[in-house]
């Protein structure tokens, strides 16, 4: 049984991705405290932290404000998407150079698959040296990652988190489950804090005792079948890749403070709405329901409304103005668009005798102008004041920007840290 499981992946995840980038474009920044912000403003949280900036317990989601009171020294910085995705671009194609991927998993995380020699866990680990070698020479020295080995992905995932930063962990079959004992039972990728909750109503405190659990016994604490896919799953056996359809789509803004009014509330959704509609029609989906969003540290406001299957711009306005004299919020901080119950276009069939059939033109046509002329060439009147507003932000699990219009969000082109000729080290 051990045979069978053999070294199969290499998951490589990079250290403090946003901040990483922020050390290695601005020379200043190193060796110091580090945060990254979506808008330079206190009220807003961090959403990323460089190590020295962690050493404070500054974290992903920390507000500034508080990090600034641990931390006077920080660096506060606003987050710049087109430098993140061209530095993940760039480490790709470095990264190909000795072994090539397998999959990318989101803007910081990229695997490979291991085949013959390669799974021998010294030539495994010679590949791993080799990956932080190139990387660091060709993209960056201050680009850090931490890399696991493993029989299958997810051990492998696992293995990157054992040893941060800059860390290399191998976990055979022989290490199984002994070496994953003093794990939390949080540190497993699907584990929140919400499922520590249920896994503790099935007597399962511990990754111990979460190693030891029977089939049947994880089949009951987890609830489903996924229970028998994670006993698979710790011993170390491939389970293939994961397909997770797309069930929603959309996009937030964190106002700047002087959008903290209604009327910029408002413009700023009929904003993300024109973006989010554009990027259904771009995806050929369509959607049968909409959630709006209002965050506030006083009062917020949420609705949810269910719309007819529709990529239509104007369509999902009309909605959202029918339920806008609704709100009841107070100090809005943060407004999100978000769609769901989403469907290929396969599946969908307007008729031909909808007014919403010539919409769908319409909106095919103020796409392509977009595309030719420049973002916002044509835009809704109600949205003129925030027309500039939420550009394209980048998420931990994104590799890219929605381009609304000619030359937006362009990848910036990066040129090798050393200019030196860089060889190929693909195993042969």
């Amino acid at each position: 049984m051990r045979s069978e499981r053999r070294l199969r992946y290499l998951f490589l995840d990079f250290n403090s991705y946003f901040a990483s980038v922020e050390q290695q474009e601005r020379p200043e920044l190193r060796g110091k405290p580090v945060a990254v912000v979506p808008v330079l403003t206190d009220t807003t949280s961090c959403i990323a932290a460089s190590y020295e900036a962690k050493a404070f317990g500054i974290r992903c989601g920390t507000n500034v404000g508080e990090a600034r009171m641990r931390c006077p020294e920080l660096e506060v910085v606003a987050a710049r998407p087109k430098i993140y995705v061209a530095y993940h671009e760039k480490a790709k194609q470095v990264a190909e150079r000795v072994l090539p991927l397998d999959q990318v998993h989101s803007i910081d995380e990229v695997s490979f698959k291991l085949l013959g020699e390669e799974r021998n866990k010294a030539a495994a680990c010679q590949i791993a040296v080799k990956l932080k070698e190139v990387i660091a020479r060709a993209v960056g020295p201050y680009i850090r990652c931490s890399i696991g080995i493993a029989p299958n992905r997810f051990l492998a995932k696992v293995a990157t988190d054992m040893q941060k930063p800059d860390g290399l962990i191998v976990l055979e079959s022989q290490d199984l489950p002994h070496k994953l004992h003093r794990l939390d039972l949080t540190d497993f990728v699907g584990i929140n804090f919400r499922m520590e909750r249920r896994l503790n109503g099935g007597l399962i405190f511990t990754s111990e005792q979460l190693c030891a659990a029977s089939r049947k016994e994880l089949v009951h604490a987890f609830g489903s079948i996924v229970g028998e896919k994670w006993w698979y799953m710790l011993r170390g056996y491939d389970m293939g890749p994961e397909i997770h359809p797309r069930r929603s789509l959309g996009h937030s803004c964190v106002l700047a403070p002087n959008m903290r009014t209604d009327d910029a509330c408002k413009e700023v959704l009929l904003r993300l709405l024109q973006k989010a509609s554009a990027r259904l029609r771009a995806e050929e989906l369509w959607t049968e329901s909409m959630d709006i969003d209002v965050s506030s540290p006083v009062k917020g406001w949420q609705t949810h409304l269910k719309v007819p299957p529709t990529q239509d711009t104007i369509t999902l306005n009309e909605f959202f103005l029918k339920a806008w004299p609704s709100r009841n919020f107070q100090q809005p901080r943060k407004v999100g668009v978000t769609f769901t119950n989403l469907c290929k276009a396969e599946h969908v069939t307007p008729s031909l005798f909808d007014p919403n059939y010539d919409r769908m033109l319409l909106n095919r046509a103020v796409d392509t102008v977009n595309r030719k002329f420049g973002k916002n060439t044509i835009y809704l009147a109600g949205m003129r004041h925030a027309r500039d507003a939420a550009d394209e932000k980048i998420a931990f699990n994104k590799t890219w920007l929605f381009q609304e219009g000619k030359g937006d969000n362009a990848i910036v082109d990066l040129p090798d840290y050393d200019e030196r000729p860089m060889p190929f080290y693909r195993m042969p």
